[in-house]
């Protein structure tokens, strides 16, 4: 089956159960939905009282709610094997293996783990059990490929009407590459993304990070959040198709807007340039780089003062910020044979307090240990279970009152397996013993 890459429902994901309204607990009541408490002390969990199935691969997966995590119940999650780095398992864990890849890691904390086949008719029955307890479910498989396992939506929707179905794709549920397997560099590549991306004279090039998978999360996380909205006021569910085409196309923002208003073509790759703000871009140091946002003709003089050269302020060449940009070339390197001089840090403690927007360019390493990082409490360390401490990247929203945390590790494949099916469905023993047998579910491993 096509693993779809996007990093589905990214900013629900990082919640973690919320208190419910009333009229939830209403549809609760009409429909048999279960509630539950948070594992947190203290005040309720943003998103408490909603369980979630979810049937992504890669990184189109949730970390939020109750979340139960459908995984090949040999293989498990194809993040799993995406390594080194991995988190080694702890001597006397009683696992073999070079451990828990990072890549799994950083996109499955808060989850229960179900090692399961829905290639066997008891696998599909044990997922409609589920779904009909469940009030979102997400998948990213290609479109059709479910219906054949009688998981797609208009099957579920009959047996649990008030179900989320959120499906994520490359390319949606039409369209002519509905059916195309969608990874994030290649969404980058065709919907715009990659060609203005790169230093001006330079090749197209990705974004260091899968943003499009990112963006992808957060749209889909806020559909979710707007459908669970209208499912309090009618009891009813639906279903929500997101493409990462489309949230590309979305997200040339701007971009997009100037080529539709003025019907030309866009002016391509600025690097770490502004196309229509000068000096808005990095500058080299004497040892690495620094980034300043003149975005004004006040912020400029900021500048000036800054590095020397308060006359400029006055040239008819730089006055205002179209003339800054009809001489961008010319200002741009004068300004980069100043900012040689000095280091790096000389130059932050220059504009420290200036009101003008500057930054170092920091590496990943600087970034996780920076001081600002580590104030904003944006690192944190869990045990786990069989790999020790471990240090991973906290949700970035700081809320009043109900501030999500991480309440378990990512867990192990299968992990959750015997718990679920006990808890949840009510199977005994000889039921899950006898599931193993079949093959549906996974047996415990090493």
């Amino acid at each position: 089956m096509s693993q779809i890459r996007g990093m589905a429902v990214s900013s629900l994901i990082r919640l973690s159960r919320s208190g419910s309204t009333p009229a939830q607990w209403v549809y609760a009541a009409a429909h048999g939905v279960r509630r539950y408490s948070a594992a947190a002390a203290g005040a309720p969990l943003p998103l408490e009282g909603y369980r979630v199935l979810d049937m992504t691969r890669v990184l189109a997966g949730m970390r939020t709610a109750e979340v139960i995590k459908i995984e090949h119940p040999t293989r498990g999650d194809d993040t799993r094997a995406w390594g080194p780095p991995y988190a080694k398992y702890k001597p006397g864990s009683g696992r073999e293996g070079p451990g828990e890849s990072a890549y799994f890691l950083g996109a499955n904390r808060n989850k229960k783990s179900l090692g399961l086949s829905f290639q066997h008719q008891g696998g599909v029955d044990i997922l409609h059990k589920l779904a009909a307890k469940c009030d979102i479910l997400v998948e990213n498989y290609l479109p059709g490929t479910l219906k054949k396992y009688s998981m797609d939506y208009e099957t579920l929707r009959k047996i649990n009407p008030g179900l989320i179905y959120a499906s994520i794709t490359g390319y949606g549920q039409t369209g002519p590459y509905s059916n195309r397997a969608g990874y994030d560099v290649m969404v980058e590549a065709e919907f715009g993304l990659m060609h203005i991306t790169g230093s001006r004279d330079g090749p197209p090039v990705k974004v260091g990070v899968a943003v499009t998978d990112l963006t992808t999360g957060l749209y889909t996380s806020n559909s979710i959040m707007a459908a669970l909205l209208s499912r309090a006021r009618t009891g009813k569910g639906q279903h929500i198709d997101v493409a990462l085409s489309d949230c590309q196309t979305a997200t040339l923002a701007n971009i997009a807007s100037s080529s539709l208003i003025s019907g030309k073509k866009d002016s391509g790759r600025w690097g770490t340039a502004h196309p229509s703000i000068v000096p808005y871009r990095a500058f080299k140091t004497k040892d690495g780089d620094i980034l300043i946002g003149g975005g004004n003709d006040r912020l400029f003089g900021v500048l000036c003062n800054g590095i020397g050269r308060p006359h400029w302020k006055d040239d008819a060449k730089f006055k205002t910020n179209a003339d800054r940009v009809a001489h961008r070339n010319e200002l741009e390197a004068e300004i980069e044979a100043i900012t040689q001089q000095r280091t790096t840090q000389e130059w932050l403690e220059v504009f420290e307090g200036s009101g003008m927007p500057y930054a170092a360019i920091n590496d990943i390493q600087g970034t996780l240990n920076h001081s600002h990082t580590k104030a904003r409490d944006m690192v944190i360390e869990i045990d786990h279970e069989y790999c020790g401490p471990i240090k991973m990247v906290n949700t970035p929203v700081k809320w009043s009152e109900t501030q999500p945390i991480v309440r378990t590790p990512p867990p192990v494949l299968g992990q959750h397996t015997d718990e679920i099916l006990s808890e949840h469905l009510g199977l005994s023993e000889s039921d899950i013993a006898s599931l193993k047998d079949e093959g549906v579910i996974m047996r415990e491993r090493c």
